[in-house]
């Protein structure tokens, strides 16, 4: 659905955006997703979330771009949970395949940020899985951002029927089994000040100013993974 590629090499992941990469046709069908494992989906749809609720408060989001992140929010959080509990079912595969097309759609249109650059540096630096890193660091780097995208939070939050969108999100990963903590998936708590380091590197553009040391503590956050302000 995008027209972005990513290439990891010598322990670092690099994106960049190119049209030659764009699918000529994409084909969604529910049927062909049953057999996906409960786990994999769970996570690969909080994936999806990340770029929806980075899609809201991106430099270059426009109306158009909110609302179709804010309505792509709600279908997975409608349909995760159900798909995790009976993988047959094919409405909610179906809505969630909805959910991911926006996501999608978003993620090929807006810009992302501080999420995606430490995703990309914890994936590319230290091989953790891409779909289950994403689930375990969005709560905290959503609560991270809330003060400086008031607007945003108030579409993600409409859009998960709760009042914090960081805590929901982490609630709806914990629900789904999906990951809510680096330690899950198998982050060495030794390389959080590397790891800080270089995701300030990557100078990432992020409604909230960024250092090394507020990366540092959002990093040792979702390594314990406690839910957002408890």
């Amino acid at each position: 659905m995008t027209p972005i590629w990513g290439v990891t090499d010598g322990g670092r992941k690099t994106t960049g955006r190119d049209p030659t990469v764009l699918p000529a046709t994409v084909v969604y069908d529910p049927a062909l997703t049953t057999s996906l494992p409960a786990d994999i989906s769970a996570a690969s749809g909080m994936n999806a979330l990340a770029h929806l609720v980075e899609g809201l408060y991106a430099p270059d989001a426009s109306p158009v771009t909110a609302v179709l992140a804010e309505e792509g929010i709600r279908a997975l959080a409608d349909a995760l949970p159900r798909v995790v509990v009976a993988p047959g079912d094919l409405d909610a595969r179906a809505c969630a395949l909805y959910g991911a097309w926006l996501a999608g759609w978003v993620l090929g249109t807006a810009g992302m940020g501080l999420h995606h650059k430490i995703c990309h540096v914890l994936g590319g630096a230290y091989n953790l899985p891409h779909a289950g890193t994403h689930s375990a660091v969005l709560p905290f780097v959503t609560a991270y951002n809330a003060p400086a995208a008031p607007a945003a939070m108030v579409r993600a939050a409409r859009a998960l029927g709760a009042q914090d969108p960081a805590r929901a999100l982490w609630k709806l990963a914990e629900r789904i089994g999906a990951p809510t903590s680096l330690a899950q998936v198998g982050l060495d708590s030794g390389r959080i000040p590397e790891a800080a380091r270089l995701v300030v590197e990557t100078s990432p553009v992020n409604p909230r100013p960024v250092d090394r040391a507020a990366v540092d503590e959002l990093l040792r956050a979702a390594y314990v993974g406690r839910l957002p302000g408890a």
